[in-house]
């Protein structure tokens, strides 16, 4: 347990409600003063309120940011971007607005500011996920790692239910599978499981009362948490199979996640049962079952063909899971991951040890 390396992400994160008054603030104190914002083409409406608050310090507007980050998507605001002369991104929104921020700072080195509106946690990792020719893949890098993260629940108040449960079992995702991660340490691991907690708490009372701001910030809290866990350690099979799903079939990001958690745990539970094991308390003995349950009662998305998954394409889907796989701490066997699939598309109750 203290053999271990741990290495620590340097982002300036600034935390609590109403702090996004500070956006101005941060952009001149990167020296910068030509701010290019980004979002989603249903954010523009909120990113158009922040232009209006940053004033001269704005410059434009790129309102197309896609789901897992198509090239094509980031070839088109790198040449915005070079247009109007910015010198700095502002990514307001969720996992496809500041993975096109990150996927802009790769390629130029652009300062980067983020306004986290969902509980996804990219915001605080140096890790890209983009997509070209139908295959998503990963680069990491410290140019990707956003220099200033600004945490304002306040902005998370019109994030719709699901999408609030959906976006929070993602954040689950990066802790579950950081807690076996091949490079796993015990600060990171501390980090998983408050993280995982927080969310735990935080989602039934969001379910009964979106508007309720403490539940809301313990909510960004946890997610916090494990997206520094995703950008501190290595990831196995959950987030292949995910990034093959939505890469390669273009399922949507954090429902994917959703649905797909319940079974990657199930699959790996006994082999990670060591480093699992302080989730009990959260989930029960079964971890699987336990994340299955929790989702449910949550009204998550549960099979993967209501995701648009057609059953003709789960064998295509298990071999190019199998294709430069992630480390995974039980071995990748090809008939209990097709098996996996299986029941994650009829939303089956995961079996423990996936078989």
């Amino acid at each position: 347990m203290y053999n271990f390396t741990y290495h620590s992400n340097s982002a300036r994160v600034i935390f609590g409600i109403g702090k996004s008054h500070l956006l101005a603030e941060e952009i001149q104190a990167l020296g910068c003063s030509r701010a290019l914002l980004l979002s989603t083409p249903e954010q523009r409406a909120d990113v158009e309120r922040q232009e209006t608050v940053l004033g001269p310090l704005c410059v434009g507007i790129f309102a197309n940011a896609t789901m897992h980050t198509p090239v094509e998507v980031t070839e088109q605001a790198l040449d915005y971007y070079q247009r109007i002369g910015a010198d700095c991104v502002v990514a307001l929104g969720g996992g496809s607005t500041i993975g096109l921020g990150k996927a802009i700072a790769y390629r130029n080195d652009a300062p980067q500011l983020v306004i986290p509106t969902t509980y996804a946690g990219s915001e605080v990792t140096p890790i890209l996920g983009q997509t070209a020719d139908g295959i998503k893949t990963t680069v990491s890098s410290n140019k990707i790692l956003p220099e200033v993260v600004i945490y304002d629940a306040q902005l998370t108040l019109g994030l719709p239910v699901a999408m609030s449960v959906t976006s929070a079992l993602n954040a689950m995702a990066h802790a579950v599978e950081g807690l076996y991660a091949k490079n796993r340490n015990p600060i990171t691991s501390l980090m998983a499981i408050d993280g995982i907690r927080a969310l735990h708490r935080a989602l039934p009372q969001i379910i009964l009362q979106p508007d309720n701001l403490e539940a809301r910030r313990e909510a960004q809290y946890g997610a916090w948490l494990c997206g520094t866990v995703l950008g501190s350690v290595g990831m196995a099979l959950h987030h292949k199979l995910c990034h093959t799903l939505g890469g390669s079939f273009g399922l949507p990001h954090a429902q994917t996640h959703a649905v797909m958690l319940p079974h990657t745990a199930a699959y790996n539970q006994d082999a990670a049962a060591e480093w699992l094991r302080p989730l009990g308390d959260v989930f029960g003995s079964d971890l699987g079952a336990g994340l299955y349950d929790f989702a449910k009662d949550l009204n998550a998305p549960m099979a993967l063909r209501d995701l648009g998954l057609s059953e003709s394409d789960l064998d295509c889907a298990t071999e190019l899971a199998l294709r430069n796989p992630y480390w995974n701490p039980r071995p990748l066997e090809s008939a209990a991951i097709r098996d996996l699939l299986q029941r994650a598309w009829s939303g089956d109750r995961p079996v423990n040890g996936g078989l």
